[in-house]
Order: structure tokens, then sequence, then C-alpha cells
């Protein structure tokens, strides 16, 4: 009988350690998050609290003049970036990640994958001073788009590179062995298998890449350098306007149009950042309800 107390003694000790171990994992998992989301909410209230008021239309629809008018020529810079880098950072990341998942071996493989974490931790003013002296002096092709939007894909290819290929990787060995056996060859269960299941962590990272590339200001001022004018397709000698550099520029002019200017920049940036990672649950969301109905 002792021993049968002594026993429930012991479980009774251990279970409340458990509990007790177990809320003071959650209460640190709650602070965690709460340092992350609540300077996060101050910023764009903050920012928002600034702008809202004295945002207008115009801001949108009018080109910059001087150190006043509007932004069209920033936001329309901004989104030609933006589509630019989702187009050739996001194909040669993506195939980087299939290739590295699925095909490469060995020493290969290794070499590729330290090369891709070198490029993801060179700073970002160091690749815009590479992209400054390679293409800007040496192709001779000045401030220009196609400098800038070169730039910011190696900025961020790693970045996807290693999020498809992890994706890939965490799709079930079943699905593959199950094609196998219905006789599907690699290129087929890739296209219908693979990918489909590793969807939402490759969306994820293209976003998460687009969401660095447009927060980016010196790669840009190297490259892409500056212009109040709208701007075209030009690949070379086509400066251009972009978000970062007005909300960077802007804020310490003496004017306090071009302040206000600086917080509107800033907002939109937000904006546009929110509405990348809305379009990609939404893409996230509709592949799964095809995957699961097929």
């Amino acid at each position: 009988m002792a021993r049968n107390q002594e026993a429930l003694t012991r479980i009774g000790v251990r279970t409340r350690r458990r509990k007790a171990a177990s809320g003071a994992a959650i209460s640190l998992g709650v602070i965690a998050l709460a340092l992350v989301i609540v300077p996060s909410i101050w910023i764009v209230a903050q920012v928002a609290s600034k702008a809202l008021p004295h945002m207008s239309w115009s801001v949108i629809t009018t080109p910059g003049v001087g150190l006043g008018g509007g932004l069209e020529n920033e936001i329309v810079g901004t989104l030609l970036i933006t589509f630019g880098v989702a187009v050739v950072a996001g194909f040669i990341g993506v195939m980087s990640g299939i290739y590295l998942s699925q095909f490469a071996r060995g020493r290969t493989a290794s070499v590729l994958r330290g090369a891709s974490e070198v490029l993801a931790g060179i700073p970002s003013i160091v690749v815009g001073y590479v992209g400054y002296v390679s293409m800007v002096v040496a192709f001779h092709w000045g401030f220009s788009l196609g400098a800038g939007l070169i730039t910011l894909s190696v900025m961020v290819v790693p970045y996807i590179a290693k999020t498809t290929e992890v994706s890939l990787r965490q799709v079930p060995t079943s699905y593959v062995e199950g094609a196998e056996a219905l006789g599907l060859n690699a290129g087929q269960i890739l296209r219908t298998i693979s990918l489909r299941s590793a969807l939402p962590g490759i969306v994820t990272g293209l976003i998460v890449a687009l969401a660095i590339a447009v927060g980016e200001t010196a790669p840009l001022l190297y490259t892409a350098g500056y212009s109040q004018n709208l701007p075209h397709l030009g690949l070379t000698h086509s400066p251009l306007g972009y978000l970062t550099y007005a909300v960077w520029t802007f804020y310490n002019e003496p004017s306090a149009r071009a302040i206000q200017l600086s917080f509107d920049a800033a907002f939109l940036l937000i904006v546009l950042v929110l509405a990348l990672i809305t379009a990609s649950r939404i893409i996230v969301a509709r592949a799964s309800r095809h995957r699961e109905s097929a």
C-alpha cells in the first residue's frame, strides 16, 4: 500500500512538472509572438496615421515634380521591377530548386548549395556595387531597368531555390512511389505530383523573395538610378523611380510636402506587400482545392 502511494506521488510530481514546463513553453511562445506582432502593428499604425489623413487619388495618378507632385512614376517603376523580378528570379530560382532536389547528387550538389548560401549572405549594398561596376560601367548600360532587375534577381534567387528544393523534398515518398507504380516517368511525376504538392512552399518562397526585392533601396541606387519620368520598357539607359527611393530620400528633405510623400510611399509599399501575400494565399488555396478534387 505504501509503495502504491509512493508511486502515485511520483506520478503526480512528474505530471505537475510536465504541466509547468508546458505552461512555461506556451508562455514563452506567446511572448515571442507578441514581440513580433506588436512592433509590426505599431509600425503599420504609425505609417497609416501619417499617410491616410493626407492621402488622395492625385498621389497615385500624378508624377513627381521636384519635391512635390505625386508618386505615379515611383508606383509604376516599383510594379515594373516587381514583375520583372518575379519572372527572372522566379524562373531561375524554381528551376535551380528543381535541379537541386531531383537531379543534383554528391559533390556537385554540395558545391551548388554552398554557393547559393554564400550568395544569400552577401550584403545587398555589395551586390548593388558589383552590379554598378559590371553593368552600369563596364557594359555601358547606364542606370537602367535591366541592371536593376538583374541585380535584385541575383539577390533573391537563393531564397526561391532553397524554398523550392525544401518543398519538393517534403513531398511524401508514397506519392512518388504510387505514380511510379502507375507507370509515370520522372518528368510526369515532377509535373503532376511533386510540383503540385510543393506549390504552397514554392509560392511562399517567391512571395518572400519579392517582398525582399520590393523593400531594397541600396542596390537600386547603384543600378537603376532615379528619374521622375514615367518608366519605359527599355532595358538599358533607362533610369526609373521606385517607392523605396521616395521613402529614403524625401523624408530627409526640408519640405513638408516631401516628408508627406515619404509616408505615402511607405504606406503604398505596405499595401503592395499585403497584396502579394493575399494573392499567394489565394493561389495556394485554389491549387489545394484542385489537388483535392483531382
